[in-house]
């Protein structure tokens, strides 16, 4: 591992976003904002989105798009600030896009079809121009609302509730070929994917779960599952809290390789960077940005431009 620091003093950072600049944008779900991060460590606000920003993606119309489940408590813990259930008085979540050139944040999304969005958590567009987002739902009080994933429509005009009930859904992406897609089910500590038979819908029939989903496979002891990348081999890299480490698991199944971090609530990857060859690796409760080399070019995201 050959870890390199890009910035720190992040307020529990999350969705990182490789620009073709060479910048990155990440979301600060407890500072309730979306910052860029110039190569040399420099840090700038681009939008206060409010609540928690917790995902984001460049959209088909040039705008960041964020996941924002509606904010979290925090408490310090040996000098970390860490995310804790919302109070039972927070608002659901909703779905955002930033403009990146003035800063104005728009509201697209501020329910599902048959619920409030509980936890808006990560998201990936399809190349229709559609997008895919968890709902990691919400802790209220001793009742847990259970999450989602939903289907959507970037014009504002349409969503679909496509998956339903999941325990605790996270991170999301698309195979290289955009047929299948992968959600990381955090508690549960599995990868489950499913069959795409078209824009937001699921092929039920091609799943050993009643919900179309098959497993790829789980965490081990101790670790859990948050977001995710996948790299142009397939792969599917997802962020493991707990421990703390990157996981990759082949599509075909089979054990992770597990690539450790030195931050126990390691929470998201992304590539970008020459060839997509550089994974961008969000520390939560060091509030760091790092890179690494990654063995094999990632996977480049519909909407991504690269240099």
């Amino acid at each position: 591992m050959n870890l390199r620091p890009v910035a720190d003093g992040l307020v529990f950072p999350e969705g990182p976003v490789a620009l073709a600049d060479g910048s990155v944008l990440v979301v600060e779900v407890l500072g309730g904002r979306l910052t860029r991060i110039d190569n040399d460590g420099t840090k700038t606000v681009i939008a206060q989105t409010g609540g928690g920003p917790n995902g984001a993606a460049m959209g088909p119309d040039g705008r960041c798009w964020i996941t924002n489940n509606g904010g979290y408590a925090s408490v310090q813990m040996q000098g970390m600030l860490l995310p804790s259930d919302a109070p039972l008085e927070t608002q659901p979540g909703t779905i955002q896009a930033v403009d990146l050139a003035i800063g104005a944040v728009e509201t697209i999304y501020d329910s599902g079809p048959n619920a409030p969005l509980w936890g808006p958590n990560d998201l990936v567009f399809d190349a229709q121009g559609g997008f895919w987002f968890t709902d990691f739902g919400r802790n209220r009080g001793r009742v847990r609302t259970r999450g989602a994933v939903y289907y959507a429509l970037a014009d504002g005009s349409r969503i679909i509730e496509a998956i339903y009930p999941l325990d605790s859904p996270n991170g999301i992406g698309l195979s290289p070929d955009g047929s299948t897609l992968y959600v990381a089910d955090t508690f549960p500590s599995q990868v489950l994917s499913f069959r795409l038979s078209a824009p937001g819908r699921v092929d039920r029939s091609a799943g050993r779960m009643p919900n179309g989903a098959n497993i790829v496979g789980r965490a081990g002891a101790g670790e859990a599952l948050d977001s995710l990348a996948v790299d142009s081999a397939g792969n599917i890299c997802v962020a493991s809290p707990g421990k703390g480490a990157i996981l990759v698991f082949k599509p075909e199944g089979g054990e992770p390789e597990r690539i450790a971090t030195p931050d126990f609530l390691t929470t998201n990857i992304a590539f970008g960077g020459s060839e997509l060859s550089t994974a961008y690796i969000t520390l939560g409760a060091t509030g760091r940005l790092v890179t690494m080399s990654w063995p094999r070019p990632g996977l480049r995201l519909n909407y991504q431009e690269t240099r």
